[in-house]
């Protein structure tokens, strides 16, 4: 006999609009753990996702066993989104969940969550009026309404949530370890603010501190924070972690504690892809506080959700030979369209003049080569012609920017100095995506032992490097090695590179009385290499590398050589447009060795002397 399936219908008038609480209200696992739900694990820890990611989970709640398969969410960013769950054990057979958010008139958001659930035998008839209908309709209002004040702050208190629950012996050991920690760190607000969040946030932020991430929500400087996450993890107050990222569904799919067990190769099993890793996307640093010191308990209360990939901004699942059509409000710049088994995928471009309605179709040949242009409020149609159910998914193709990725990490001097062992496994090559090399070297060294003697020019270039140190750590990079008199350095972009060289020219070429001015030759260049580890160092290898190389030779010590790359680069423009960098750049060409005798068109990089400056004005 048939069960009478119950439905909940539950609506809220909220202040802050559908954009602002889309990333509360859709981060279904924090949801379910402020609801009260229980966690939940997977049916079979060992069992790959099911057809378009279905999953086996299962939870206990009052020694009862539940065991579901879910159905991967749908969802339409920022208005709705909703996911069906089919039981195999407990008192419900069937569970399904929909939330829309609309505008009102006005400002606001007006939320309708409903919830329809088919009962199994007499327990199930008991069971969901008092949880669903009173318990879960209580817990639900309560949360809505935290999330819609936190929202409209654009803070979320789960940050500071929770009163401290650390023994006695534990708060000792942040307190003294705090100490040791301002030894290391002059900000001293910064270091009392960690300690905070050690001692007090919940176990959700703690699992996973990224530092970019927590600067913002700090407003404070994302350098100084990460600088402060890796002194705290010297001082022993946080353990630092390596994440290797799908570049499909971005999820960690490894997670290590040192380089050296980073893979160049992985599979995930979400997305049924094998990935190479890269350093400039693939691997994140994140933290999370030292055992001794706190010991955090990470569970699952969902495992799916719109917020477990927040780039993707349409998913639906849609059965063979169907259309469907959403509206979503998209920001403007690169998407792509593609479902979870068919290979590749459809471009497209979100401009604010774009098309206002579009039909994407994926079918059994491959996707079109054109990339349509929509505006950020289209009526989207997608059409299956696939005799298979498929899964549709259309993503950001940008990646966020709160990611403190190895690439800027290990290019950061204090990281080289306070984790000199970390470097990849011997034999292992991993690539990176975009790093900035700069090569120096000091300009008639060897007239300058003649001239004034071995002790006192060998004091004289040992107090160059610690002049190009410091103006090169101050711009975010770091001395890769250096070899005789000449550095080899690397940054994550250009601009700083082009900035630290020219401070330590002109901190060289004018330094203090009684010392000798010195000239250094310098060139950069920019593009992907490859990292590997040398004389257990990490070590950047590659024919951009061996570029910037060939740029250093061309230098005269009274300008820096970049390539065309260097001088393409947004910040470097602004930098060599802006009449109060003082600097000019002057096109030059030359052939490069080993590079096939090929004309490469370069710029010489100085600052104007003063009579050029007169003519400027």
């Amino acid at each position: 006999m048939a069960q009478r399936e119950f439905h909940y219908r539950w609506e809220y008038d909220l202040s802050a609009s559908p954009q602002a609480l889309w990333p509360f209200v859709t981060d279904t696992n924090r949801f379910n753990r402020d609801a009260g739900l229980p966690d939940v694990t997977s049916a079979d820890a060992q069992a790959e996702p099911g057809k378009n990611n279905r999953r086996r989970l299962r939870l206990s709640k009052l020694g009862v066993g539940v065991e579901w398969e879910e159905e991967p969410f749908e969802w339409v960013r920022p208005f709705r989104f909703g996911v069906v769950r089919r039981y195999k054990s407990g008192p419900v057979t069937e569970a399904r969940v929909k939330a829309e958010m609309r505008e009102r008139e006005g400002g606001g958001t007006h939320l309708v969550y409903q919830v329809w659930a088919r009962p199994r035998g007499a327990l199930g008839r008991a069971v969901i009026p008092v949880q669903v209908g009173r318990v879960s309709r209580r817990k639900f209002e309560e949360v809505f309404r935290r999330y819609d004040e936190e929202a409209a702050s654009g803070e979320r208190r789960d940050g500071v949530a929770q009163a401290s629950t650390l023994a006695a012996k534990e708060r000792a050991l942040l307190d003294s370890l705090r100490r040791k920690l301002l030894d290391a760190f002059e900000d001293a607000e910064l270091v009392s603010r960690l300690a905070e969040a050690i001692e007090s946030a919940d176990d959700f932020t703690l699992a996973r501190l990224r530092p970019y991430a927590l600067a913002d929500s700090w407003g404070v400087s994302r350098r100084a924070t990460l600088e402060l996450c890796l002194k705290a993890t010297r001082a022993g107050l946080l353990d630092l972690r390596w994440e290797l990222l799908c570049p499909l569904c971005r999820g960690a799919q490894e997670s290590s504690s040192s380089l050296r067990d980073v893979s160049a190769n992985l599979h995930c099993d979400s997305c049924n892809i094998d990935f190479s890793v890269n350093f400039d996307r693939s691997v994140e640093v994140v933290f999370r506080p030292n055992r001794a010191v706190r010991s955090v308990e990470v569970r699952d209360f969902c495992v799916g959700g719109p917020q477990v990939t927040p780039h993707v901004v349409v998913q639906q699942i849609i059965p063979a030979r169907e259309r469907r059509e959403v509206a979503p409000l998209l920001e403007e710049g690169r998407h792509r369209l593609r479902t979870a088994s068919l290979q590749g995928g459809q471009a497209v471009l979100v401009v604010a003049d774009g098309a206002q309605t579009l039909t994407l179709r994926a079918d059994d040949s491959d996707w079109p080569d054109d990339e349509p242009r929509v505006s950020t409020r289209p009526a989207l149609t997608f059409e299956n012609a696939t005799g298979d159910e498929q899964l549709f998914i259309l993503e950001r193709m940008a990646w966020g920017d709160q990611a403190a990725t190895a690439a800027e990490v290990t290019a950061l001097q204090l990281f080289r100095d306070l984790f000199s062992t970390e470097a990849l496994r011997p034999g292992e090559q991993i690539s990176v995506g975009q790093m900035t090399i700069l090569f120096t070297d000091l300009k008639s060294s060897t007239r300058l032992y003649r001239e004034i003697g071995d002790s006192v020019a060998f004091g004289a270039v040992m107090n160059h490097f610690d002049v190009l140190r410091e103006a090169i750590a101050a711009e975010g990079g770091s001395i890769i090695k250096t070899i005789g008199d000449a550095v080899m350095a690397a940054f994550p972009r250009p601009a700083p590179a082009l900035r630290a060289i020219i401070a330590a020219q002109s901190a060289l070429a004018s330094p203090p009385e009684g010392v000798r001015p010195l000239k250094l030759k310098a060139g950069i260049h920019a593009g992907p290499c490859i990292a590997v580890t040398l004389n257990e160092r990490l070590d950047y290898f590659g024919s951009n590398v061996n570029m910037a190389a060939r740029l250093e030779p061309l230098s005269t010590g009274e300008d820096c050589v970049i390539s065309n790359d260097v001088r393409g680069d947004p910040e470097v423009a602004e930098l060599l447009e802006d009449p109060s960098s003082g600097l000019a750049a002057e096109p030059a060409e030359a052939q490069l060795k080993g590079f096939d005798e090929e004309c490469f068109n370069l710029w010489r990089v100085k600052r104007k002397s003063d009579s050029d400056s007169a003519k400027g004005r």
